[in-house]
């Protein structure tokens, strides 16, 4: 499922030695990938980014007790980034994503099912080295 993105198009954070340059051309953004890979250490540097951005916000572990459908069903115009998805989104919530054209997302996880996703959603992350400076960003996932 293809549609393009609905709040962004294009995300830039810098953080000490680290950068996230991440484009999108979906409105459902997949990252997969192997523990240690960086994903969640990405999220780290994007959620610290909500402090300035009132367009983004950012679930984890730690929102494991609250209603994930319910928090994102109340939202408009929001980049939603979601960390562990595999353990906070529930059917209904993975439901409701699929068809949200409110909202965009990133869901960080290995389970990409009930999304509605095809290969057009799936990205993995991938790091460049620029001197000092770690980039990651987004590529297809094959």
């Amino acid at each position: 499922m293809k549609i393009n993105p609905v709040v962004t198009d294009h995300f830039y954070t810098a953080h000490t030695s680290f950068i996230v340059d991440f484009k999108f051309n979906n409105n459902i953004t997949i990252l997969i990938g192997d523990s240690g890979e960086g994903k969640s250490a990405v999220f780290g540097f994007i959620q610290e980014c909500m402090a300035v951005d009132p367009k983004l916000v950012c679930f984890n572990y730690l929102d494991k007790q609250k209603n994930i459908y319910e928090e994102i069903s109340r939202l408009k115009n929001k980049l939603i980034v979601i960390d562990n998805a595999d353990i906070l989104l529930d059917e209904k919530a993975r439901k409701f994503i699929s068809l949200d054209d409110k909202n965009q997302y990133l869901i960080i996880g290995r389970d990409p099912s009930n999304l509605f996703a095809t290969t057009d959603n799936l990205f993995e992350l991938v790091t460049e080295k620029k001197e000092e400076i770690i980039v990651f960003k987004l590529e297809p996932f094959f």
